[in-house]
């Protein structure tokens, strides 16, 4: 299924918030964190030339997160991100000085940071990125697994050295849980989904992801003409598209949002003009994907700038992590989970469907960008889906 935005000419124009922190100088201050990080944090775009062809466009290129700071995947850019600006911001007013990245392990700074706890919700990938987050700044961690979560995820997660804590229901529920106790506790939710009253923390999150489509743009010779990302609340397509108007403006590419189709809250929101919470009825192969109700501040900023949405099955995306582990001619084989190729499974369906393509004007003068955002984060369910 591929729905064009029908509300995007309601207003194209993002929120001053959403501008700001999706804008360059939002990308500039994750990229500041990254240099501070790891000067040697870009992740590679590679070239798949031989897909392109089969596809019938001129170009196609990957950004890998699956390379993401020894995190394995995008979202190492956004929960640890967001945990060191709320520390900082903490002890800056704490001290009443201002605090940076080279103050963290001042006696004072550092004693501020242990007293703080954050907690979040996740499939995996971002409750592993807060958790790494807090072991940077040497607080706390409180992460909230549904009983979905793999054993797997589950130990990665706690490597960093945070607690863990299972809800028994979905993914949904487990964000429901996570933010009660943290409210009672008095702890700070570091959530990558939004809800009325809670958008600025989501925002740091989101403006964290904005360094993929940055560095993906300096990577490439000419830009590309349609870009096609995978949501699960929608943070990440947000970010992207967000970006991407923001710096390109009239000329920016075509944009694609692909989720699974037994989870697609953001073509829901697309449909109904508002997000809304569907039934959790059948699991999906894309574990990072599988999310109920789109984020409000995602949605904001897609409403305005995504020109279309889509689903995918769970065999499209088991089918794009065989062809990307065991690529043709001179492709580069690429290690991509189960959600990490959704964007490219959607690439895909709309290459083989006549009628798709002629909606989004996909030819083969095209240049598509699409990213795997994540590698093999469960390698037991890996090697059960690839080998």
């Amino acid at each position: 299924m591929l729905l064009p935005n029908l509300h995007k000419t309601l207003n194209t124009a993002l929120d001053p918030a959403d501008a700001a922190a999706l804008g360059p100088d939002g990308a500039r201050r994750i990229a500041e964190f990254l240099a501070w990080r790891d000067p040697s944090a870009e992740t590679p775009l590679l070239a798949l030339p031989a897909l392109a062809a089969d596809l019938g466009i001129a170009s196609l290129d990957v950004k890998d997160e699956g390379k993401r700071l020894g995190l394995g995947s995008f979202k190492a850019l956004g929960g640890a991100f967001a945990v060191m600006l709320l520390a900082l911001e903490e002890a800056t007013r704490q001290l009443g000085r201002p605090v940076s990245y080279a103050d963290l392990h001042a006696p004072d700074v550092a004693a501020i940071a242990r007293a703080m706890v954050f907690a979040c919700a996740t499939d995996g990938n971002h409750g592993r990125s807060v958790a790494w987050g807090a072991q940077l700044v040497g607080a706390r961690a409180v992460i909230f697994v549904h009983r979905e979560v793999s054993q797997n995820r589950i130990d990665a997660i706690a490597r960093y050295g945070a607690e863990m804590r299972v809800v028994d229901g979905t993914y949904d529920e487990s964000v429901d849980e996570a933010t009660r106790v943290a409210t009672q506790e008095g702890w700070t939710p570091v959530s990558d989904t939004s809800w009325p009253g809670y958008e600025r923390i989501p925002l740091m999150v989101m403006q964290g992801y904005t360094a993929m489509i940055a560095e993906a743009m300096a990577q490439r010779d000419a830009p590309p003409t349609h870009v096609f990302v995978q949501a699960g609340v929608g943070g990440v397509a947000a970010a992207v598209a967000g970006h991407l108007a923001l710096v390109m403006g009239d000329k920016r590419p075509v944009f694609v949002v692909v989720e699974p189709e037994h989870a697609a809250c953001i073509l829901v929101a697309a449909q109904t003009g508002s997000p809304t919470r569907i039934p959790h009825e059948q699991a999906t192969v894309m574990a990072m994907l599988e999310c109920c109700e789109a984020s409000p501040v995602a949605w904001r900023v897609l409403s305005r700038v995504a020109d279309a949405f889509m689903t995918v099955p769970d065999e499209a995306a088991i089918a794009v992590m065989n062809r990307l582990a065991k690529p043709a001619g001179t492709d580069p084989a690429i290690v991509a989970g189960e959600s990490g190729g959704a964007g490219l499974a959607g690439l895909i369906a709309v290459a083989g469907n006549p009628d798709w393509r002629a909606a989004i004007d996909l030819g083969p003068n095209s240049r598509a960008l699409v990213f795997n955002t994540e590698g093999a984060t469960d390698p037991a369910r890996y090697r059960e889906l690839v080998g």
